[in-house]
C-alpha cells in the first residue's frame, strides 16, 4: 500500500474515528511514530505505506499513559479493518510493528514532547515530537539504513541532538557490532567527533 493524496494519513485516521464513534467505543489514544507522524507533524513530507503504532493511552487522573500496543485492541483492528476496505489498501496499514521499541524505555521526556491531534471523539493520535523521531531515525539508520536515513538526514538534527539520541540509542543495542555501525553512520553525517566523545 502507499498512502496518496487521496487516502493520506488524515484521511485514513478521521476514517478511523467514524469506524469506532460506529462501534460506540470510549475514547482511543494511540501513539505513532515513523514516516506518517512526521508528515502529520510537518517534519518531512513523503509517501508512506502505513502507520506505525508504537502504543495505546490511557488516561488515569488526567495524566496521558503509555503501554505497549502489541496486540492492538481488538475494537481498533476491527475499526481498522473496515477503513482499509472502504479505501482499499492493505489490512494491516495501522500495524504495532515499533512497539518493541517500549521494552527497554523511551528517550527521557518523551510524553512531554508529543504533539496530539484529535481526529473526533472516538479517536486521538498522539505523534512523537522531532526529538524522539530523530532517536528512532538515528536506531533505525544505523540497523538498516535507507530510508531511515534519509529521514534522519531531513530532520536536520543539531549535534547536541544526535548526542541526546545517541545516549538513548545505545541503551536499545550496546553491543560490538551495533556500535560499530554507529560509528560508520556518524562518519558518514560527517559527526565521528559526537560519538568520540562518548
Amino acid at each position: 500500500m502507499r498512502v496518496t493524496s487521496h487516502s493520506d494519513p488524515d484521511t485514513l485516521f478521521a476514517a478511523l474515528d467514524a469506524e469506532l464513534q460506529r462501534r460506540s467505543t470510549a475514547l482511543t489514544e494511540i501513539c505513532v511514530i515513523g514516516g506518517s507522524a512526521l508528515n502529520a507533524a510537518g517534519f518531512i513530507n513523503r509517501p508512506t505505506k502505513d502507520v506505525d503504532v508504537l502504543a495505546v493511552g490511557s488516561r488515569r487522573g488526567g495524566r496521558l499513559l503509555l503501554e505497549k500496543s502489541r496486540p492492538l485492541p481488538a475494537v481498533l483492528i476491527q475499526a481498522s479493518a473496515a477503513v482499509a476496505e472502504q479505501f482499499q489498501i492493505e489490512p494491516d496499514w495501522l500495524n504495532a510493528g515499533p512497539a518493541d521499541l517500549m521494552d527497554h524505555g523511551l528517550p527521557v521526556g518523551f510524553e512531554t514532547r508529543l504533539v496530539p491531534r484529535t481526529y473526533g471523539p472516538a479517536l486521538t493520535v498522539h505523534f512523537a515530537g522531532r526529538l524522539d523521531q530523530i532517536c528512532f531515525k538515528l536506531y533505525a539508520a544505523a540497523d538498516v539504513g535507507g530510508r531511515h536515513l534519509v529521514d534522519l538526514q531531513a530532520l536536520g538534527p543539531t549535534e547536541e541532538e544526535m548526542r541526546f539520541a545517541l545516549e538513548w540509542v545505545r541503551q536499545q543495542d550496546d553491543s560490538e557490532g551495533f556500535r560499530a555501525q554507529l560509528a560508520e553512520l556518524f562518519d558518514y553525517l560527517g559527526m565521528s567527533h559526537v560519538i568520540a566523545e562518548r
